[in-house]
């Protein structure tokens, strides 16, 4: 059962303060796990492609170590997202009734899956054709393609950041619907705008040319789309309890 009960703002912040300390330390401990893969995953993307073609240099001291700590980073916020998420619900929920309460804490374990597919597809799809465009048109001009091992990783972050953050639109639209910022409606109305807006972020991830325009944008139209659906699962369910409540108490 979960407990009602009025914070005052010192209550609030202390219990945010409590709650970020706790992240910080679970990011640390998963940080040294983190430290021990990393050389692991450097030679992993090293072996495969784009990367098993190109000789990857550095070209400062610090490129080494910078990207050895972030790789370690990585796979330690990986790890620590669940912890997170249920921190940020658990911090939340005071707000929540008990029945948003209970529906918003079953969309972590699908954010942390959405956030993986998201992974996989920027890596495995969208970058090895960016890569691949930005070579050739290397090829093209004659030049001499060699690589930094951090203007490497720079680019492939790009790339895999905001696709994987366009994974969760399902999820992050669930939940607004959920506690009533959102609505279908509301997103049936927003639907060119947001068509716009997914233009816009395939044009900035992608390579400049129409068949890998499309080939980022209607994954990520598809995705609006089944936020949308699920959005109208989520609000009929929400307006159909209070409706079932009055019915009884009439009754």
């Amino acid at each position: 059962m979960f407990e009602e009960k009025k914070m005052t703002l010192i209550e609030h912040l202390a219990e945010l303060r409590k709650r970020i300390i706790g992240v910080i330390v679970v990011l640390f401990l998963t940080m040294i796990g983190g430290l021990i893969l990393s050389p692991k995953v450097l030679l992993y993307l090293k072996g495969v492609p784009p990367a098993s073609g190109i000789t990857w240099n550095v070209f400062s001291p610090w490129d080494a170590l910078r990207i050895y700590m972030q790789v370690a980073f990585v796979i330690s916020a990986a790890v620590t997202l669940p912890y997170i998420l249920y921190q940020l619900w658990s911090f939340m929920k005071v707000g929540l009734k008990k029945e948003e309460q209970e529906a918003t804490l079953r969309y972590i374990p699908y954010s942390v899956l959405c956030f993986l597919i998201g992974i996989g597809f920027a890596y495995f799809v969208v970058f090895p054709m960016s890569f691949s465009f930005t070579s050739r048109i290397s090829d093209q001009l004659d030049l001499t393609q060699t690589y930094g091992i951090a203007q490497y990783f720079g680019f492939m972050l790009s790339i895999v950041i905001p696709m994987s953050l366009a994974f969760e639109l399902p999820v992050v639209i669930m939940f607004l619907t959920k506690i009533g910022v959102l609505t279908p409606k509301v997103l049936n109305s927003m639907r060119r705008y947001a068509y716009l807006g997914l233009v816009i972020l395939a044009s900035l991830i992608s390579p400049p040319e129409l068949i890998s325009h499309l080939m980022v944008f209607i994954p990520l139209v598809v995705l609006y789309e089944i936020s949308v659906l699920l959005s109208r699962v989520v609000y009929r369910k929400k307006t159909k309890v209070p409706a079932i409540d009055a019915a009884v108490m009439n009754g």
